[in-house]
């Protein structure tokens, strides 16, 4: 989402940092657990909140509108995105110091994707419809001036796809390309990736998606040459099969909703497990999480729809090692913890802590 495109929450919730039962969010484990919450300054977000223990701190208050951000850069950096008309990268050490920043060259950047041994950040900017490529500094983390990318294509849902809109970059596992998802264009794009030479070139389609589904967001088997594709316009999953030349080909697709299902719904965010058993799906509107169990071929079959307990889930937090889903309600400014149980199903906690205008979380 834009910032223009954003609506503002009918009022502001304030961030406790306890759960429904005065407990932290998340159970006490050894070693100190820290995180960070993005939130959208329009919807009562006053910054970066970091959450240390499962109890939310003073937000730091010059990072706003961080929508997404990555960590892993050189010498520990971090980096985040302010979505706004005039986007920006920031690059950030230890308590939040800034390291630079650079223009993302674009409109409203959402994702941000990092290749941590050559030192390179690609950013998709949503209403430019871009790409920026970086080269960091090796030494600070810092990152130079982008090289951009302007994608083209329109579909036809006129007042979301009158032209491209990037919603997602990821590096491919053989590090020898970089994908771009367009919302706009109904379209995969594909860029060669030159690791050592660190180099972006050859823009191409990757995979054409049937006019008007809107894709968003995509996730790739960890052990399977599959990738799976979330789509915000249209409710569905496509599992894609991942060739050698960049390209993918069309290998099913799924609902994400329950038959009957009323209401628009708009998809967000995509992740799977380590292991590639389980397969999870945010859903905004329907409030809801799909998880699909994933066969040893990479099949997908739904097993289940969760109920989020907060409203616009834009965003949640896989957290294998503690058992832990969190999930970021960005209308409802609340993020609520699940379990995971052994065969990847989803149990709600009833713990939540409040966090206005959240739509991003990170382990840091």
């Amino acid at each position: 989402m834009t910032t223009t495109r954003r609506e503002v929450m009918a009022g502001a919730i304030a961030a406790t940092g306890l759960g429904v039962a005065g407990e932290p969010l998340l159970a006490r484990r050894p070693g100190r657990d820290r995180l960070i919450a993005g939130t959208y300054a329009n919807e009562g977000g006053k910054g970066l909140y970091p959450i240390v223990d499962g109890r939310v701190g003073a937000p730091v208050t010059r990072i706003v509108n961080a929508s997404y951000g990555v960590g892993g850069g050189p010498d520990g950096t971090f980096y985040l995105l302010r979505e706004q008309a005039d986007g920006r990268v920031a690059a950030y050490g230890p308590d939040w110091r800034s390291r630079g920043g650079a223009s993302t060259g674009g409109a409203d950047p959402c994702h941000v994707a990092i290749d941590r041994a050559s030192a390179c950040l690609a950013v998709a900017n949503y209403s430019s419809g871009s790409v920026a490529f970086y080269r960091l500094d090796r030494q600070t983390g810092a990152p130079g001036e982008p090289q951009l990318f302007q994608h083209r294509g329109t579909g036809p849902n006129t007042e979301r796809q009158a032209g491209p809109h990037a919603h997602w970059v990821g590096f491919s596992p053989d590090r020898r390309w970089l994908h771009s998802v367009d919302l706009g264009a109904d379209a995969i794009f594909a860029y060669r990736f030159d690791p050592v030479a660190r180099t972006l070139t050859d823009q191409r389609i990757a995979w054409q998606a049937p006019a008007g589904v809107g894709p968003r967001h995509m996730v790739r088997h960890p052990t399977l040459p599959r990738a799976y594709l979330a789509c915000e316009l249209r409710p569905k999953l496509f599992v894609l099969d991942a060739l050698p030349d960049g390209r993918f080909r069309d290998a099913g697709e799924h609902a994400l909703l329950l038959e009957g299902t009323k209401g628009p719904s708009y998809a967000a965010h995509i992740a799977i497990d380590r292991a590639g058993r389980t397969l999870y799906v945010s859903n905004r509107g329907a409030n809801s999480i799909t998880v699909f169990a994933l066969d040893a071929r990479g099949e997908p079959r739904v097993v289940q729809h969760v109920p989020t307990g907060g409203d616009w889930p834009r965003f949640f937090l896989l957290r294998e090692e503690r058992g832990e889903m969190l999930v970021a309600n960005e209308r409802s400014g609340t993020v609520n913890a699940f379990r995971i149980g052994k065969d990847g199903r989803l149990t709600p906690t009833e713990r939540s802590i409040a966090i206005p205008g959240v739509v991003f979380l990170a382990e840091v």
